[in-house]
């Protein structure tokens, strides 16, 4: 066993012109993780420090630059597990946070597993978090995109940079997925050099959502879950449907039966399109800290990096 760690930018539909640009992002989330880990830092700090590039990127959904709700807010959604003492900590439907996964950490820190709405974000003052303004939040695509309507092949405010994205300015920043109400989930896996595992993931929630509306992303079991000896999980998808099967809990389950990462990573989204017809993916590390990922959905950017291995793989 040695450290190991994986993210995900979200299931879904990228255009090729996109590739590169995902790919980027996830690599650059894996770096933030991997340097966490490479300073003693402990899983949790790993899987934190990914999961917050991906917020802070605007191109995917999470954080800034997440698709808005039907009246035109972003309504932010993370979790966050500690495989060894199996202490949750989420926040839902939060509108001035930066960083959710941040929070979530605080509240996993607390008796609490998850705060919603107005009162994660007083919770979030009383820790010494700081709250935002929403509209800092809200990308100037995003709001375009809300307001001519989310629909499939969307590409609107492109810039010439990476394939359409320009991962340093969020005035220019395209989102990596061009699937209008599909959301694109961002995640992580982590295991330290204590053989700690943990998991999380953070999300805008669908496109146009109703107001309110919570998908698997903050659900242990659903969105994310993490356990010292078995493995760990996150997930992207139509959160509807991994709630109904738990499907980030199946995956794990399947390792603790004797099946490698990526055995049940496509066992769990193979299920997933059998028994409901769901559309997704998922990131899976066992305890010996290989990996694992699986979508059924046309892409789904990913990365990983491994202790021994020469650089970071990342992919589409």
């Amino acid at each position: 066993m040695g450290l190991a760690l994986i993210v995900h930018g979200g299931a879904g539909m990228i255009p090729p012109e996109r590739y590169d640009a995902a790919r980027a992002g996830c690599r650059a989330a894996a770096e933030a993780g991997w340097r966490a880990l490479l300073a003693g830092g402990s899983a949790l700090d790993a899987t934190q420090a990914a999961i917050m590039a991906l917020e802070d990127n605007p191109s995917f959904n999470a954080g800034t630059g997440a698709v808005l709700t039907s009246n035109g807010h972003a309504e932010l959604d993370a979790g966050l597990m500690d495989g060894e003492s199996l202490h949750v900590g989420a926040v839902a439907g939060v509108q001035r946070i930066k960083n959710p996964v941040a929070l979530a950490r605080a509240v996993l820190a607390s008796p609490h597993v998850l705060l919603v709405g107005p009162g994660a974000e007083l919770f979030a003052t009383e820790s010494g978090i700081a709250l935002c303004d929403p509209e800092t939040l809200v990308t100037p695509e995003q709001r375009a995109r809300w307001q001519r309507g989310y629909r499939d092949g969307d590409d609107v405010n492109a810039g010439p940079a990476m394939g359409g994205l320009d991962v340093g300015g969020v005035g220019q920043a395209a989102s990596v997925h061009s699937d209008g109400h599909k959301h694109g989930t961002v995640g992580a896996v982590a295991i330290d050099a204590q053989g700690r595992i943990a998991a999380g993931a953070s999300t805008g929630g669908i496109a146009a959502k109703h107001p309110g509306r919570v998908g698997d992303t903050p659900l242990p079991g659903c969105g994310f879950i993490a356990e010292n000896g078995l493995g760990g999980v996150s997930s992207t998808g139509h959160g509807e449907d991994f709630i109904r099967l738990t499907l980030a809990r199946r995956a794990l389950d399947y390792m603790a039966g004797g099946m490698s990462a990526q055995a049940a990573a496509e066992a769990a989204i193979r299920l997933l399109g059998e028994r409901v017809g769901g559309h997704g993916g998922l990131i899976t590390l066992d305890a010996q800290g290989r990996p694992g990922f699986a979508r059924n959905t046309p892409a789904m950017a990913y990365a990983y990096m491994l202790e021994g291995a020469a650089e970071i793989v990342a992919g589409v």
